[in-house]
């Protein structure tokens, strides 16, 4: 299994926008598969491929790049996104490929290497979010009657 690597995050000043990082991996004879997940179950995920290439290294064969994800219909059957070729088509570039970690990537076909990348967004729960300060706010309040009712009793 192969953990997203990121190597760049860029935040905002505001705590309710997205933080979003870049991410890429390899496939190839020696990792077939990349998995993607998130531990931190209190924040929604979203895992965007932009663009699919061959290495320099590829040889001019068929390469198949296929997906597993809680987006695709079938159960755990791989869905293929790109077929690439060396001499006929090296790259694409996707817009709109948008998964919800757990995500798999199988290189179904070809040795590689395939390389994929994209962004992975982190989005806040709004209603979790909203939960949860709701109940800080109602201690706030509960500290400050239990303080007048202690000034009052002087």
């Amino acid at each position: 299994m192969q953990r997203m690597s990121s190597s760049f995050v860029s935040s905002s000043l505001s705590e309710e926008r997205p933080v979003t990082a870049l991410w890429g991996c390899e496939l190839g004879t020696g990792t077939r598969r990349c998995v993607l997940q998130e531990d931190d179950n209190c924040l929604e995920h979203l895992v965007l491929l932009r663009t699919v290439s061959l290495g320099a290294g590829a040889r001019d064969e068929l390469h198949v790049v296929a997906v597993e994800s809680k987006n695709t219909y079938g159960g755990c059957k791989p869905v293929p996104i790109a077929s690439l070729r060396g001499s006929v088509l090296p790259m694409i570039n996707l817009k709109g490929l948008e998964f919800v970690p757990p995500v798999t990537f199988v290189l179904e076909c070809g040795a590689g290497p395939v390389y994929l990348s994209g962004q992975h967004v982190t989005l806040e729960d709004d209603h979790r979010y909203e939960a949860h300060e709701e109940e800080l706010l109602e201690e706030d309040a509960d500290d400050e009657d239990d303080a007048r009712a202690a000034q009052d009793g002087d």
